[in-house]
């Protein structure tokens, strides 16, 4: 044994297999995003067209105009605004009113009055109209005293069902007076 000091032995640890890793995932993230670039076609947005309902009564083309007492401003989600639908030769009759006043849950309801129609015929209407629009109709019936009825929901953008109601409250031979009923579903989807 000898007791002469030695130098330490050297070993050499190549990075290059670590570099060779490193490299192949540069190489693989660089084909895949070229074959990203190649192969995208880009979002393709979806155009929805509504439906021609065919038969019955014809709709007011802009309606809004008829149904400003409750399509106010910013309370109603756009998603639910195409649920504001009248018939051609509708009237507003007097009688509109917000029964919370802006103070919890949105709730309007409008009086009108349609010409040259039957209650039938209006019942029809809303439903062709707002079945055509994603509303599902899950009440048909008597009002509470008695006035035929139809009720509609849809989920909200903000959160919330709304329902639409439509209740004839009287039919003569040459009119009928119904309301239109929007609120918001206190319970959330």
């Amino acid at each position: 044994m000898s007791n002469e000091p030695k130098a330490p032995l050297t070993t050499t640890t190549s990075i290059w297999p670590a570099a060779s890793i490193v490299g192949l995932a540069v190489l693989m993230l660089v084909t895949f995003l070229i074959i990203d670039v190649v192969a995208n076609q880009g979002v393709v947005k979806e155009t929805t067209t509504i439906p021609a309902v065919v038969g019955g009564l014809a709709r007011v083309a802009h309606p809004s105009a008829t149904l400003t007492y409750c399509n106010q401003g910013e309370e109603v989600p756009s998603n639910i605004t195409d649920a504001f639908q009248i018939p051609v030769g509708t009237a507003t009759a007097p009688g509109a009113n917000t029964p919370n006043s802006g103070a919890g849950d949105f709730d309007c309801y409008q009086p009108f009055v349609t010409s040259h129609a039957s209650s039938g015929a209006i019942e029809s209407f809303f439903d062709a109209q707002l079945g055509a629009r994603g509303w599902s109709l899950f009440s048909r019936g008597a009002a509470s005293n008695g006035d035929p009825e139809s009720l509609f929901q849809k989920a909200g953008s903000d959160g919330f069902y709304w329902i639409v109601g439509v209740t004839v409250t009287k039919s003569t031979s040459s009119s009928v007076d119904w309301t239109f009923r929007i609120y918001q579903n206190s319970e959330t989807i």
